[in-house]
């Protein structure tokens, strides 16, 4: 299985100008949902300040002692999640675009959420990359050439529509806030561990939001959702997928326990769809109880693949203990 989220298009200007009267008419009706939730979101959010959780004692200028392999205290497996977790977090100018082309067609309440996510987001790259450079935890020269060669690739996806939107970023948030939530324990560095516990939170909210739009939505249109999330569900993948050697650095943080198949299932897909009771609603049409049906066939297959992975673990485990 992978960890891309929506069907690609030509462009999000293209996509935009497609909209038809049903998705727009949603849109309207959401924005009440969405006004109630922003300023319930606003209320809760708690203002913070990258600066604060940075160690700046331990500062050096790199001209006079440059960066050396022998620096970084954090282990292998932790420095590849702090580097994935920070080149995805770059890479929010697409992101941007991608939610403003998903609900900038929205009016009030809608761009309100688009600025204040983007800018709530923005502080995560800060704290990072702040993090990395003053503790030397990484080479800050493959650091920057990641985030230019991140940054310009981008996340080269045309905007999705409104339902497919909001199931992914609800499973996205939820499983970003996993996976930072994980580098920070693995790291067994006190500092890093708070710093990620903190961007945790932020995710945190923000799955909130995004999952309980998709509450109000699965009320208004409950057969094109249920169709929408499980489309999601069966193509999810993690938005960092196109860093360098993603896949190799995925599974070095899955057998880590950073983020894996079982996580995914249990953390991440059980949790949100038993919220929005996708196996308990009635009066769907066809296609949806198709999905539906498909969907727990494809939980099913994700918990086998969750169970071999785990006994695989189990037995290197064995394996490298009698070999010591």
């Amino acid at each position: 299985m992978t960890l891309d989220s929506a069907p690609v298009a030509t462009d999000a200007a293209t996509a935009a100008e497609a909209v038809s009267p049903l998705e727009q008419d949603l849109l309207i009706q959401l924005e009440p949902t969405v006004a109630t939730l922003y300023d319930r979101h606003a209320r809760v959010a708690q203002e913070w300040f990258p600066h604060d959780y940075i160690p700046y004692r331990l500062g050096r200028d790199f001209d006079r002692e440059p960066w050396t392999p022998d620096q970084p205290r954090l282990s292998g497996v932790a420095q590849i999640a702090f580097e994935v977790n920070l080149l995805t977090e770059d890479n929010l100018p697409s992101y941007h675009r991608l939610i403003h082309g998903m609900f900038g067609r929205g009016d009030g309440a809608w761009l309100n959420w688009i600025g204040r996510w983007t800018a709530e987001e923005g502080r995560h790259a800060i704290v990072l990359r702040d993090y990395l450079t003053v503790t030397r935890n990484i080479d800050p020269i493959s650091l920057e050439r990641g985030r230019m060669a991140q940054v310009q690739k981008g996340y080269d996806l045309a905007s999705p529509d409104t339902l497919h939107g909001l199931a992914y970023v609800t499973f996205q948030e939820l499983a970003t806030r996993i996976s930072h939530r994980n580098t920070g324990r693995y790291s067994s560095d006190p500092v890093a561990d708070r710093i990620m516990a903190r961007i945790a939170a932020d995710e945190n909210l923000h799955m909130v939001f995004y999952r309980d739009v998709m509450s109000a939505a699965l009320d208004i249109q409950p057969s094109a959702a249920i169709r929408a999330i499980v489309d999601e569900v069966l193509r999810f993948q993690m938005p960092g997928v196109g860093i360098t050697n993603f896949r190799r650095k995925a599974a070095e943080m899955a057998k880590a326990g950073i983020y894996n198949l079982r996580l995914h299932r249990d953390e991440v897909l059980l949790p949100i769809l038993t919220h929005w009771r996708i196996f308990e609603r009635t009066g769907l049409d066809g296609a949806a109880e198709a999905a539906r049906r498909q969907l727990a066939e494809h939980l099913e297959s994700l918990e086998a693949a969750a169970r071999r992975f785990e006994e695989r673990l189990e037995a290197d485990g064995l394996r490298a203990a009698r070999a010591g």
